[in-house]
Parts: C-alpha cells; structure tokens; sequence
C-alpha cells in the first residue's frame, strides 16, 4: 500500500449531538463503500503474546462503510478488519473526513473485528501517545477515503432491521473449576476463581461463569425497487481462528460479509453490496465447547461453517424487515472520564525485579516476564483520561459503541435497559484500551481481569453503561 502522510491528530473530542426529524421534503438515502487495508507482507501479525511477520494473503482486510442521510443528518459506520484500532487512528480519520465533507467526526463509527490474523492499527500499547505509524497512517487515510466514497454512492434508500439468534457457536470461556485447580496467575495472584480457555474435557471444569448472548442484530438498504445496498450486522463472538500460520485473514468475518451476499442475491451489483459484521460483546465468548474434545477442521473450515450459519440465520430475518422510506437520524459521542488501574508496590516491585533478570538485548518472553513489563507500563500510565463513547438512533434502532473488548452481560444489560428496541452493541470502537469486566467478573479473576489485560479502574462498566443509557434516553426524546 503507498504510504501517506496524514495531518495533525490527538484533537480532544467535544461532545456531539445531532438528532432531528428527518425532513419530509428530502429523500433518504444510503451509500456504502470499501477500501483494501492489506499490509505488504512480512508485517508483524499480531493476536497473541508473540507477533511474527506475515507470509501469505489468504483474503484480504477491509475498510467497509455505510453512510445515511434523512435529509438534515449524515451518519457513517465504519468496520475494519483489524484486532483493534488505535484511538489516534479513529480521531484521525474522522478529522479528516469532517475536513473534506463537512459531516462532523461525532457521526463517525469507526470498529475494529478483532481478527487475531492481521497487522496492528493499535500503535504502541499501554501508551497515551496520539502519533501514528506509518501503516495507521495508511489506514486512517483509507478510512476516510472509504467514508467519502459511501457519501459519494448516496442514492434514495429504504432502511429496516430486524434481529435472528444462533447460539449453536458460542460459549463462555470463562469457567469456574473445582478448588484449588486454578492454576497460578504469571502476575503472581493465586485467588483466581475461573479460569480462561481451561481446555477441552477439564474434569475439573464446574460450569460456565456467565452468559452467551445469541442474538444477530442487524439493520439494512436497499434501493426504493428492492435491490440491496448495504447490511451492517453485529454478533459477540470473539474470533474463530484456524488459519494457516503467517496467513492474513479477516476470519469469520470475512466469510459472513461474503456470505449474506450471496444469499441476498447481491453479487455483482454496481454500486458493490457492502455487507459488514461488526463484533459484538464477546470479551468472554469463543468458539470453544470445553465439554466436550476438541473439533479437528482443515484451516478456514470452522470459520465457514460459523459464517454459514449465521448468514443463513441473518438472511431468515431479513425477509421478514418491515421496509420504511425514512427514519430519523441522531446521534451522540460523548467521553466520559475514566481511572487506569495501577498496580500496587509491592506488584510494582515484583515486576521490576523479574525484568531484571532477563539478559541484556532480550525482549520479554515468558507470560510472566510479559505481564511484568506490562504492569511496569501501567504504573506509567496516566491517572486516567477521558474515553469515547457513541450512541446512534436510526428510527426506532438503537446503536452504541465502546473502546474495549466487552463482556457478554455488559451488552446484555445495555439491550435489556435501552429504549430503542432491537439494540446494537458494538465493541472496539475509536480505541483499543483491554478488557472490559462487570465489578463482579472482577472479582472471579481470570486472564481478562489481570493487570495488564483489563486497562480501567473496577468499576468502570456501570459508568460507562449508565452513560450510554443516558445517551440513548436523550435520542429517544428527540424528535
């Protein structure tokens, strides 16, 4: 990809709010875009505690957009096919394509999939710092270019929504175990009550430590004759895997994407069809049925029996959509402060005396050597920082977004209390700041909640939940 140079970022964000009745008197319209974000080869792969350069394109990775407009509101949503993106590359893009379309970066959505078989969009982790390298560069220029080209392909549209459940593919990861078999923390802990990916038929397993959320939520466009658009769906599930090694691919999510297009009979199309699922609240969720042994597939073979499922689950649904000519637009992105964990001194200690014991020239290898740089970096961090949030009304469609990888109840309660009904959640969006617990899942242990994994204070779910149900109560009274 040619590398670009991109202007100033790190701009703060103020809050932004726009939602108003669309006007009678203006069409609505949709238009949706994509543009390539596959890094040459020999980029770092990164998904695991190692990254190790790329060999091999099996598909590529995109930057997918839908933008609407009622008439008085320009809203875009954006899905790359990246492990996450980092908050400068978000704050980027948008500067940019409120620069050259006047559409404000509030309206913005910009998520990452959270592949674990891609280059970085993260940057530097475990640091405050905005700057970006030279591939975030080229994908915040792409995102904005791909936003401009989706207002470019406006045309009149109907919209609808509707919502399926596929829950054959999904379980809780997280799982309580007969005491005393949780293995040792590498942070040192030794008071972890579940733990992560146990492996399959643990005997010690006792049962899941919390819920699965099946639901396929989606809205979608088609022209006012009834050819499709553009669909914008959301599942929590975490990733698939089983790729080839060095492979880059945008997993499960790719296979959907091409998939529910297919189904729909919206290949070929001029304007393209640009189908996008973006990642629900799967923190806590995989692909993995510990109960019982492990599945043998060939590479690519569970993804697409996964994406198979649900598009054919998605593609039911879609046929029962209730087509609307217009729908009212709104939509709030607001930062709400947050604290950093910090760890305590005497785990500050610990770590510091672990890293110096590796030899002089090497990286950190071991988990415990990692999660010790890790903590050492979170006692650099800042106190703590203002962090985004976003909440969209399309008609009685409901949508909002965090910067985390969420956990399954958080997005559960966020569907069971907004007044928009169905709800989206979408996580890993304008950001990438780790895990994202209930207090209560804190308080279980497991790898999602370490120092190091889990970025912001205990209790920051119930306020960045109450924030979003607030934003979402304050759309509903807008007409």
């Amino acid at each position: 990809m040619k590398k670009t140079m991109t202007g100033a970022v790190g701009f703060l964000m103020a809050a932004v709010t726009c939602a108003v009745a669309a006007d009678a008197n203006a069409a609505f319209r949709a238009g949706a875009a994509r543009g390539n974000i596959t890094p040459e080869l020999g980029a770092p792969i990164i998904g695991g505690f190692h990254d190790f350069p790329s060999k091999h394109v099996h598909d590529d990775l995109w930057v997918r957009c839908l933008a609407l407009d009622d008439g008085k509101t320009r809203v875009a949503f954006v899905v790359c096919d990246l492990l996450g993106i980092g908050r400068g590359v978000s704050e980027e893009a948008r500067r940019l394509v409120q620069q050259e379309t006047g559409v404000p970066a509030g309206n913005i959505l910009v998520s990452a999939i959270h592949n674990h078989s891609a280059a970085s969009g993260l940057g530097k982790y475990f640091s405050d710092q905005l700057a970006l390298d030279d591939y975030q560069k080229d994908v915040a220029r792409r995102i904005a270019d791909t936003v401009r080209c989706a207002f470019n392909n406006l045309a009149p549209a109907r919209i609808g929504w509707a919502t399926a459940s596929e829950p054959a593919h999904l379980f809780n990861r997280r799982r309580f175990m007969k005491p005393g078999t949780v293995p040792k923390t590498p942070c040192g802990g030794t008071n972890d009550l579940v733990q992560f990916n146990p492996g399959y038929c643990n005997p010690n397993i006792v049962k899941p430590a919390g819920p699965i959320d099946p639901e396929i939520c989606f809205f979608a466009v088609q022209t006012p004759d009834g050819r499709p658009v553009a669909l914008f769906a959301n599942y929590s599930l975490h990733y698939v895997g089983g790729v080839r090694g060095g492979d880059i691919s945008a997993d499960y999510f790719a296979y959907f994407n091409d998939r529910i297009q297919e189904l729909l009979g919206a290949d070929r199309q001029d304007p393209p069809f640009v189908a996008m699922m973006s990642n629900g609240t799967s923190g806590d969720i995989n692909n993995c049925d510990f109960s019982k042994p492990a599945e043998k597939h060939p590479p690519y073979e569970k993804m697409r029996i996964v994406a198979n499922d649900v598009a054919q689950k998605a593609c039911a649904a879609y046929k029962t959509i209730q087509w609307r000519d217009s729908v009212s637009l709104g939509v709030l992105f607001e930062e709400i402060p947050l604290r950093y964990r910090r760890p305590t001194p005497e785990q500050l200690d610990r770590a510091k005396n672990i890293l110096a014991k590796i030899a002089p020239g090497k990286k950190p290898y071991t988990l415990e050597e990692i999660y010790a740089a890790r903590t050492v970096s979170m006692s650099q961090m800042p106190e703590g920082g203002n962090f985004p949030l976003q909440a969209f009304r399309i008609g009685d469609f409901g949508l909002v977004s965090l910067p985390n990888e969420v956990f399954c109840e958080i997005g559960l309660e966020l569907k069971r209390r907004s007044p928009f009904k169905p709800t989206c959640v979408v996580s890993l969006a304008h950001g990438y700041f780790g895990y994202l617990p209930t207090p209560e899942q804190h308080a279980l242990g497991g790898y999602e909640t370490w120092m190091g994994t889990c970025q912001f204070e205990t209790g920051s779910s119930p306020k960045m939940v109450s924030r979003l149900l607030d934003m979402l109560t304050r759309l509903r009274s807008l007409q």
